[in-house]
């Protein structure tokens, strides 16, 4: 795979400020620490084994290999007789059309970015054409986002990182102009061409969503979109700090394992019942609006993981979802948008949704694989390190749409 050096200045993040998050690596989080309970579960990383260097890196034929079929987008919807419009990013997605998107065929499907007709406003999530043109370029990415100023600014370790994906991953921070405002008042102010060390700084304009963890599922699951010309992306959670190179990430958990997308299985939980009880016991979300979906994906079949069925498609059926390495291959992109289409539907707990979408895609398409690699968290924490979040955003209330 040929990759074209991308343009950056890295000589800026010597000469700045120490920002908060230096503080906070070297002298701990601010906040206090709460009580610990007795029956806290430590977890640690554990090896992963990476080739020696990135040199010499090729792209294994297999990847043409996986399922192939031509997805597009839905880019506008028109006003429905009879009906009050009010555009959505999301789309207005019905149950009937929701069904079908979930063959693995040629299709064209919703997958945000939806606008409505001509005279209508915005439905969020806009970028400077600047940043378009210079995603547009980007063949490898490695993205986070901050949104509502939830989080320091994380810079990846340099010194981990190989100068061949310096030279050739594109690092993408997303961030609203509040986020923005409050990393410059520590010292974290982009150059002239939009840099904070690695970290291309891409501010969004008119969010789609109030929930600002909705939000940041576009992102998360969307880079194929965002990113049209990229063959391989790394999400990674803003609250985690990267200290792999993205090559060797790439190689292990993707190449290595014939696999077109990667993600860790939770640390503690592994049955989607368990999750729904936590993000209830917790307040995560509006506890009617989880009961709902719940209730939605248990009539459509979902059903309780079991460790000990040797049919089972994965050894958890809930996800990590901090870290996620995927090749944008048409089986991946299809998943990301159906995940992406459950989150706008329901709740932005993502973690609900990952088991029943990945479930109902494999059982609607048996002669269609999807080779998902679902790794240890073990693995997952070795890649980066992991910090609080600077606040912890409030839940929503009622609205499903919000």
């Amino acid at each position: 795979m040929e990759l074209k050096p991308i343009k950056r200045r890295d000589n800026m993040e010597d000469s700045m400020p120490v920002p908060q998050e230096v503080q906070e690596e070297l002298l701990g989080p601010i906040v206090r620490k709460p009580p610990k309970s007795k029956n806290h579960n430590q977890h640690f990383p554990c090896e992963v084994r990476f080739v020696q260097s990135v040199d010499g890196l090729v792209e294994p034929n297999h990847v043409i290999n996986f399922t192939q079929f031509s997805l597009d987008y839905i880019k506008k919807e028109e006003i429905p007789h009879n009906n009050f419009f009010e555009p959505r990013f999301g789309g207005h997605q019905t149950l009937a059309e929701r069904e079908t998107s979930f063959y693995a065929r040629n299709q064209t499907l919703h997958c945000g970015f939806v606008k409505g007709p001509p005279g209508y406003p915005s439905t969020g999530f806009e970028l400077d054409e600047k940043d378009k043109a210079y995603m547009s370029t980007c063949k490898v990415v490695v993205s986070s986002c901050i949104f509502g100023s939830s989080d320091f600014l994380r810079r990846p370790t340099r010194r981990l990182i190989s100068e061949h994906s310096k030279k050739n991953v594109c690092f993408v921070m997303f961030v609203d102009e509040q986020t923005l405002s409050k990393l410059s008042s520590e010292g974290n102010t982009p150059d002239d061409e939009g840099f904070i060390g690695l970290w291309k700084i891409v501010i969004v304009r008119n969010l789609p969503y109030k929930d600002m963890r909705k939000t940041g599922k576009v992102p998360k699951f969307l880079s194929h979109r965002l990113f049209p010309s990229s063959r391989y992306s790394i999400w990674i959670d803003s609250k985690m700090r990267l200290q792999s190179d993205p090559m060797l990430i790439i190689e292990y958990f993707l190449w290595r394992r014939k696999s077109e997308y990667a993600i860790s299985n939770h640390y503690d939980r592994h049955c989607v019942w368990e999750e729904v009880l936590q993000n209830k016991r917790l307040n995560k979300y509006n506890h009617t609006a989880i009961d709902e979906q719940f209730t939605f994906y248990q009539s459509d079949g979902l059903t309780k993981f079991d460790p000990s069925d040797p049919t089972t498609p994965l050894p958890s059926y809930v996800p990590e979802g901090s870290f996620i390495v995927r090749a944008h291959t048409p089986m991946s992109n299809l998943f990301s948008c159906l995940w992406f289409n459950e989150v706008d539907r329901f709740t932005s707990r993502d973690q609900l949704s990952f088991a029943y979408t990945f479930l109902k895609l494999r059982r609607m398409n048996p002669d269609r694989p999807f080779s998902l690699n679902m790794f240890k968290d073990c693995e997952r924490r070795a890649l980066a390190k992991l910090f609080r979040h600077r606040t912890m955003l409030p839940p929503p209330l009622a609205s499903l749409n919000n």
